[in-house]
């Protein structure tokens, strides 16, 4: 069982992310997940993330609340997103989803 102090809110609100001016992702369909201590993230869905510009990193931490961490680079762009390919029970809606660093409400 996760950790109370997670809580997962679907959002309908337009978010997107942009990297030295290119558009990575687009979403009225994002997760927001508020973590205590950590500032607030959206989940996009794959299909909303331009993942033919991304390349996976060799970057993997673990997340005892959410499960095994998978990043990904953008050209120069070391570990601009994250994602839980397998993430621990009660976390599960995250599977599939995308997290960045750098996040921008439209």
């Amino acid at each position: 069982m996760h950790d109370a102090r997670i809580m997962l809110h679907p959002s309908k609100q337009r978010m997107q992310v942009q990297v030295d001016g290119i558009l990575i992702a687009d979403s009225t369909n994002t997760l927001e997940l508020r973590e205590y201590g950590y500032p607030p993230r959206h989940y996009f869905p794959r299909e909303d993330v331009r993942m033919d510009l991304l390349t996976v990193s060799e970057t993997t931490t673990y997340c005892p609340f959410k499960g095994h961490t998978v990043y990904f680079s953008l050209g120069d762009s070391r570990d601009i997103a994250w994602s839980y390919v397998e993430p621990i029970e009660g976390m599960e809606p995250l599977a599939g989803r995308m997290a960045f660093y750098e996040e921008v409400r439209e």
